[in-house]
């Protein structure tokens, strides 16, 4: 029909008037549909916990519904699409009916408009910026949302699932799409980039992090650095080595530096020799029958394959700061301490009477970096903020020998992960020297 012919009281009738009406009901709905969208996605579940603690009801409303974001997803586009598939056939039918067939061009072309202006960019933007306040307020609406489409949901959760199947795609249904801990380091390393968080923040808060992810093996020293004790010194001799040793405890050892038979502290051992002698007054001869074993305590012994969050926790429950590492076969391999781990999280710990007091790079004038070939890859990386891989070797001695596929000699160049390795000095078979520079 000709809407020209159509009387000017019967175009513009109570239905024309309702359609109206309906259609921006609709649009606000979508709007509703698509800010509740953003908003629980957007939303930070740490801070909904904090306002939950606080009493919100509406955050703690969002983290019930946010623990399966399948399903709330899910639900929320349903609504959407169900709101503007509807609303724009309303739209289509009443400009078709004032405008005729070129109703359908306009009708798209006006609600094309209104939907992006008003059901999408306006309330994503608002959600975007006020998440998690934007959240607490449409969380218990929405829950009843996701309870009423939960049937249709689960249904078409099912069909999509049939579907990805079909091309090999599997999905967890426990599995979540960041990890908590992944999801903190991102924000941390976010934070460092734009200046928002200094380095040595980060570090600490990536050390703390990491720690389950690395092993005892990673951090401990080695067994030919360990300093040990023979049991079959001489009381004097061993009195002398404890008085200059750095360290405070040090293992004990008889016959063969792999039967450690105790851990000595040099406290107990001064105490114990102090009262053998018998005091300032007493007989210095004694001290010849003194036995350094009725001194040592039992030896602590850890795999080398523990996580460091482990032994930490170990080390607090056992009130123990020292622990020898062995291998599947009981050899021994090395040694780590409480302040191993500790390190591993604040950066060097050093004192008095730590020998290598000062850092084990220099700069040379040339640009260039002499370090230690016993450095480990990972302090490498955080004192420079570099990335050269830590998966096949822990020290930097360790990566040259491993990408070179052998041992190097002195004056050996490298060009590997985007650095120059050149190999300064060796003692035997091992790096003790490097210089290195960034390509």
């Amino acid at each position: 029909m000709d809407p020209t012919s159509v009387p000017y009281d019967g175009l513009y009738d109570s239905a024309f008037w309702i359609s109206c009406g309906a259609i921006v009901l609709l649009l606000v709905l979508s709007a509703f549909f698509s800010g509740s969208e953003t908003a629980l996605t957007a939303a930070s579940r740490g801070k909904l916990r904090a306002h939950a603690d606080k009493g919100s009801r509406g955050a703690q409303a969002a983290l019930r519904i946010t623990e399966d974001n399948e399903r709330l997803i899910g639900s929320v586009l349903l609504g959407n699409n169900l709101v503007n598939i509807l609303a724009a056939s309303l739209a289509t039918a009443l400009f078709t009916r004032v405008f005729g067939q070129n109703g359908i061009a306009i009708a798209t072309l006006v609600m094309t408009f209104l939907v992006l202006i008003f059901a999408e960019v306006l309330p994503k933007t608002y959600a975007i910026i006020n998440a998690e306040k934007a959240a607490a307020y449409v969380a218990p609406i929405v829950g009843v949302i996701v309870t009423v489409f939960a049937p249709v949901v689960g249904a078409v959760r099912m069909l999509v699932r049939g579907l990805l199947r079909l091309f090999g795609v599997r999905i967890d249904a426990d599995s979540e799409m960041l990890a908590v801990r992944e999801e903190i380091a991102g924000a941390i390393q976010l934070g460092h980039s734009e200046g928002v968080v200094e380095k040595e923040d980060r570090d600490r808060i990536l050390g703390a992090l990491d720690l389950s992810d690395r092993t005892v093996e990673e951090i401990m020293l080695h067994r030919s650095d360990i300093e040990m004790i023979n049991a079959e010194d001489a009381p004097e001799d061993i009195l002398k080595q404890i008085l200059n040793s750095p360290h405070t405890r040090l293992p004990v050892f008889r016959d063969e530096v792999e039967n450690i038979v105790g851990i000595v502290h040099a406290k107990d051992l001064s105490r114990a020799m102090y009262e053998q002698v018998g005091g300032p007054e007493g007989d210095a001869t004694a001290l010849k029958r003194f036995r350094i074993t009725d001194v040592a305590v039992s030896p602590y012994f850890v795999p080398e394959t523990t996580p460091l969050d482990d032994q930490m926790r170990e080390f607090l429950r056992l009130r123990s700061h020292f622990a020898l590492v062995v291998d599947e076969y009981g050899s021994l391999q090395g040694l780590i301490t409480l302040e191993d781990i500790l390190e591993e999280i604040v950066g060097e710990i050093t004192d008095e009477f730590d020998p290598d007091s000062e850092h084990a790079v220099t700069r040379t004038e040339d640009g260039q970096y002499m370090v230690d070939g016993a450095m480990t890859i990972r302090d490498l990386n955080r004192a420079f903020d570099w990335m050269l891989p830590d998966d096949e070797a822990n020290t930097v001695a360790g990566l040259v020998i491993h990408e070179a596929q052998m041992i190097p000699t002195v004056g050996q160049v490298f060009s590997f992960h985007n650095f120059r390795f050149e190999v300064m000095t060796r003692d035997g078979n091992r790096i003790t020297g490097l210089k290195i520079r960034p390509l």
